[in-house]
């Protein structure tokens, strides 16, 4: 009689576990990055690194539209990174991070990165792989394609203890402490 009724009490736990895994994963299905401005999964002229970093690439240096939705429930605050898996012989490079934007915001406008638009949401770019807060653009070396991940997380928390001198791994290490989910698309460069 107990071993049925513990039976019975187990399978109906495993029910509401399978109807809360269930309920999250339509959550999770809602939940998506995008971007208008990266056309057919390609950065655009004005998206890549400006001469004035010295590497060889011409481009406006312009951060692109990013647009998210679905915002899984419990998310206070939402993070944002650029990286190029490809880079530094597969080690990769972080062109971006943008943390603390509040749960509020469902997008960073064209320029965001040089415009002020980040600081306005009250978000915060911290330093990426060029040793700067925000963004630079794809430049791989002259006959490379490279694969550029965007990634957005929603985060437990409303604030980051990060500042602007944060490296790409202590912001990493912030958001992966606080991750609720993550969605990324990819995008290519070629030079």
């Amino acid at each position: 009689m107990i071993a049925r009724t513990i039976r019975s009490a187990l399978a109906a736990f495993l029910l509401l576990g399978a109807g809360l895994a269930a309920t999250s994963s339509l959550q999770a299905a809602d939940f998506r990055v995008y971007s208008h401005d990266i056309k057919d999964g390609q950065f655009q002229p004005d998206q890549v690194l400006s001469a004035a970093f010295g590497l060889g690439c011409q481009g406006g240096n312009l951060s692109p539209h990013i647009n998210w939705e679905g915002m899984p429930q419990g998310t206070q605050s939402f993070a944002l990174t650029l990286f190029d898996q490809d880079a530094n012989n597969g080690k990769g490079w972080t062109h971006w991070v943008v943390v603390n934007i509040p749960y509020r915001v469902n997008s960073l406008p064209r320029g965001a990165a040089g415009s002020g638009a980040v600081a306005a949401v009250g978000a915060l770019q911290t330093l990426n792989d060029f040793g700067q807060a925000g963004y630079g653009g794809p430049c791989p070396p002259p006959g490379q394609t490279h694969h550029y991940v965007v990634t957005l997380t929603a985060l437990s928390v409303a604030k980051l203890p990060l500042d602007k001198t944060a490296t790409p791994a202590m912001a990493a290490a912030a958001i992966a402490g606080s991750k609720i989910a993550a969605v990324s698309f990819a995008a290519t460069y070629e030079r």
